[in-house]
């Protein structure tokens, strides 16, 4: 479970913060 948490936090953080910094741009 913790994994599972660990890594989609991880995953949607990244995808996020890229997708705010192409959207920003």
């Amino acid at each position: 479970m913790k994994i599972s948490v660990i890594g989609t936090g991880y995953v949607g953080l990244v995808t996020g913060t890229c997708l705010a910094e192409t959207g920003n741009e």
